[in-house]
């Protein structure tokens, strides 16, 4: 299915920012430093499993359930 690290990222983002947009700039800027480039992947991206597995790992690691 594609698409699926788009729809993890967005969650992520969506969770810890709850709106503001100053928390979701700084949590995309989290993940690109953890090495997730969140405008590389859209709703048409292949889905890589070692890429899937590492957006859970950031989302654990930031305190998001998934």
């Amino acid at each position: 299915m594609s698409g699926q690290i788009r729809r993890l990222l967005d969650r992520i983002v969506e969770q810890r920012s709850h709106g503001n947009e100053v928390i979701a700039i700084t949590t995309k800027t989290k993940l690109m430093l953890k090495g997730v480039d969140f405008e590389q992947y859209n709703a048409s991206s292949a889905d890589d499993p070692a890429v899937v597995q590492r957006v859970k790992e950031i989302a654990k690691e930031l305190g998001v359930s998934l």
